[in-house]
């Protein structure tokens, strides 16, 4: 059961343009350890001492697709890092992580457990705070060659007698173009 999810989400990965945010939210099912060479891919803040076999494999799979966990990077009490309790209520787990894409890892704010929520489950629910930053075309960013205009100051007589002027001045000089043009063409 483990190898086939494994197996059926990385060819989904590839699927996705590399520069979308990817977000994976899941029961993996895993102990994460924290430990200094997993570092790149987990943070301090995991519940867990010692990894399983789960937790291998997710740090493996996050690894060859450059992404991090990062429902163990921000530092909350332990009470707020379960996300499952067994049914004797003596075992809490950390089992349910976040993943992102490395390069949009700052988007992601925070990401804690809440036991207050119910909706039947012996998991807690897992929230994240997440802000996506857009990015500024270059058009806006460019200042435009147009010059603004004020319309406001065609309701003043001299300014609209200019602006009237300026306007007939300009189709004039477009005819008598256009009229040399239609004169060198009969030649």
């Amino acid at each position: 059961m483990k190898l086939p999810f494994y197996e059926e989400i990385q060819p989904v990965f590839d699927h996705f343009p590399k520069y979308h945010m990817k977000i994976l939210l899941a029961d993996f099912n895993t102990n994460v350890r924290r430990e200094n060479i997993l570092k790149p891919t987990t943070g301090n803040d995991s519940l867990h001492q010692d990894s399983n076999d789960n937790g291998v494999r997710i740090v493996n799979f996050a690894t060859s697709k450059n992404l991090v966990i990062n429902s163990t990077m921000f530092p909350h009490r332990n009470i707020c890092n379960y996300t499952w309790t067994s049914p004797d209520g003596k075992t809490y787990n950390q089992t349910d992580h976040i993943l992102i894409d490395r390069r949009w890892r700052s988007s992601i704010l925070d990401v804690r457990s809440f036991r207050g929520a119910d909706y039947d489950s012996d998991h807690y629910l897992v929230v994240a705070k997440v802000r996506e930053r857009l990015a500024v075309s270059k058009q806006a960013t460019q200042k435009s060659d147009v010059e603004r205009c004020n319309l406001r100051k065609l309701n003043e007589l001299e300014v609209r007698k200019q602006y009237q002027i300026k306007i007939l001045n300009r189709f004039a000089a477009l005819e008598n173009l256009s009229d040399s043009e239609d004169i060198h063409n009969r030649a």
